[in-house]
């Protein structure tokens, strides 16, 4: 069954439509959440941009004026939201968690006994050299890997960058990342 247009599923929600809201929600957790981390925020920060995102949609769900660029809409309101808190705290922004990879690397279940130190040992030199990376580098990837994949109109809203550039950046750091990898 196809999912209806956001269109339609904004006018419901904001009409009080549980199940509506639930699947704007659905749809686009995981890239608020994705814009949050990419500011290298802790799990309590990325959680309080995603929740003042989500509100923001609710104060102003009547006021979105494309539906079909929600997606872009929440994207840039978590990265203003991120920006925002980053701004008001004025600290070191902590680096990510070894386990924001896990999904993608293959983690699961081990057979052999040494599989988790070497898992642990490759993710260790991963995050390592992911570090390394320039911070426009670090923020591109981490907002490219939610799931569902967003598109790169909203990576351009998230990111504030031209929609063009993403592709070409895109695979500069990840070239740049598996030379690194490589050499470790």
């Amino acid at each position: 069954m196809a999912e209806p247009e956001n269109a339609e599923v904004l006018r419901a929600a904001a009409t009080g439509d549980q199940k509506a809201w639930e699947s704007i929600v659905d749809r686009y957790a995981n890239l608020v959440w994705s814009v949050a981390r990419s500011f290298q925020l802790g799990q309590s920060d990325a959680s309080d941009v995603s929740q003042a995102t989500w509100l923001r949609l609710v104060e102003h769900i009547d006021a979105v004026r494309d539906a079909d660029k929600l997606g872009s809409w929440l994207a840039t309101t978590a990265r203003r939201e991120a920006l925002a808190l980053l701004r008001r705290g004025g600290r070191d922004v902590p680096a990510g968690a070894a386990t924001d990879f896990a999904g993608i690397l293959g983690a699961g279940d081990d057979e052999e006994p040494d599989a988790g130190v070497l898992r642990d040992e490759r993710d260790k030199a991963l995050w390592h050299e992911f570090r390394a990376l320039s911070g426009p580098c670090q923020q591109l990837l981490r907002v490219l890997i939610a799931d569902p994949p967003p598109s790169y109109a909203e990576v351009s809203a998230a990111l504030d960058v031209p929609v063009g550039s993403i592709g070409p950046t895109r695979q500069r750091c990840l070239g740049t990342l598996r030379r690194r990898l490589g050499s470790t």
